[in-house]
Parts: C-alpha cells; sequence; structure tokens
C-alpha cells in the first residue's frame, strides 16, 4: 500500500542566510509575516513532508513587480521543481532582499504544490524598514 503524503508547515517568517549549496536548512528566527526591507534578510517558510518519496514538488514564488537587471523587464513569478528524495522530507521555500530595496517591499505569495495539488501556500509581506517594528515584532 502507498504512503499517503502529508505535508505540514514547520515554521514561516523569517531565517538566517540559507546557503542554496547545503543540505542544511536555514536557522529558523522569528515567526512573522512581516519581513523588513532589509539587505540579506532571509524569509519563507520550512515544510515537513511524509510519504512522498520520488514526486515532485512544484513552487511559486509570486513577488511585487520590480524590474529584472539582466532584461530591463518586470520579473516573472520564481518557479521551480525539486524531487522528494526521502519519505521524511523538509523543504525550504523562500528569497532574500537586495538591493534595491525599495522595490521588494509589498506581498510574496509562496506556494508549494504536488501531483496538481497546493501543498501549502502563504503570504509574506516585505515593509520599508521604518515600519518594520522590531520592538513589537521581535529580535533577530
Amino acid at each position: 500500500m502507498a504512503k499517503k503524503l502529508k505535508c505540514t508547515m514547520k515554521s514561516f517568517g523569517i531565517y538566517e542566510a540559507f546557503d542554496r549549496d547545503s543540505a542544511e536548512l536555514p536557522r529558523f528566527l522569528k515567526r512573522s509575516v512581516k519581513v523588513p526591507a532589509r539587505m540579506g534578510v532571509e524569509f519563507g517558510y520550512i515544510l515537513h513532508i511524509t510519504g512522498g518519496k520520488g514526486k515532485k514538488l512544484g513552487f511559486v514564488i509570486d513577488h511585487p513587480p520590480f524590474v529584472d537587471a539582466k532584461t530591463g523587464e518586470i520579473a516573472p513569478p520564481f518557479v521551480g521543481e525539486v524531487f522528494i528524495n526521502s519519505n521524511d522530507y523538509r523543504f525550504f521555500l523562500g528569497d532574500t532582499i537586495w538591493l534595491p530595496v525599495e522595490d521588494k517591499t509589498g506581498p510574496w505569495k509562496l506556494i508549494t504544490t504536488c501531483d496538481g495539488k497546493t501543498l501549502a501556500a502563504k503570504t509574506l509581506t516585505v515593509v520599508p524598514e521604518a515600519e518594520f517594528d522590531d520592538d513589537h515584532e521581535g529580535h533577530y
């Protein structure tokens, strides 16, 4: 009998910098739906997926409109796929703030799918640093 795929969002918000070449996921720092528009801030979510070995995850990061430095055009949403390589799989979907930070403000909708079904979706809003209240949101 095939295992049933199960997905749980373990955390969302702000993380330490993510090394995309490492098997290690970024360390969770702070739960928040608001993210300061500060160079280098990493944000997103971590999913725990069981029973999905061999399946393919799809992901989309639909971000505010900003100009792609390479093309000079408005950048399309970021999309991609990864294979689930174990029945006890953890997945980080997120991004980091880069210069210029001003055009990164607004809602970032993160979506993860499998077999045509949405497993997880979360909208995190990048706000100007002056609007991010570290005391209220907590320090990280």
